[in-house]
């Protein structure tokens, strides 16, 4: 159970939560009695693409080109499946959908994706930069050191890019 402790002016300055709680999976974990938590911090879409897109790098189709040709690098389509299959994916990428990247990404999950190595240069794409700046921030939290967003799928299809047909 939770209890806010408001300030002077009403605002929440803390959150105490009392007993244990649910963990994942339903199981349970056990948490001290009676412990101050720090107020939960709301925030929007536009915070948090901002906050990504400060950790993780755009590149522009030369540089994911130079990248992909030197090697050792994983190229992820966060799109979800109809898209793909709609549109297509940039040749030799994976896709893997942002509902389930931190699954395949975390070699101690078991729907974990062996084409993911945190040794491994990561570019991250999706239809318009947002979904893969969000991907590539949560990639940096989890251990993935050298992340890229690459940004639109569409402008890699349009300036020539390989692409893998639907289908094909």
């Amino acid at each position: 159970m939770r209890r806010a402790a408001q300030g002077p002016r009403g605002q929440v300055t803390a959150v105490l939560r009392v007993g244990g709680r649910a963990g994942l999976f339903g199981a349970k974990c056990e948490a001290p009695r009676n412990v101050l938590e720090p107020p939960i911090m709301i925030t929007n879409v536009k915070q948090m693409l901002q906050a990504a897109n400060e950790v993780v790098p755009r590149v522009t189709l030369a540089q994911a080109r130079e990248m992909i040709a030197k090697g050792n690098t994983l190229v992820v389509d966060v799109r979800d499946a109809p898209e793909v299959q709609t549109s297509g994916k940039i040749a030799s990428a994976v896709n893997i959908s942002r509902g389930m990247l931190e699954f395949r990404a975390d070699p101690e999950s078991p729907y974990h994706d062996a084409n993911f190595d945190r040794n491994k240069t990561v570019i991250v794409y999706c239809a318009s930069g947002g979904r893969s700046a969000l991907s590539g921030k949560v990639l940096k939290e989890m251990g993935y050191a050298q992340v890229y967003n690459l940004g639109a799928f569409k402008d890699w299809a349009e300036a020539g890019g390989a692409v893998d047909k639907p289908g094909s």
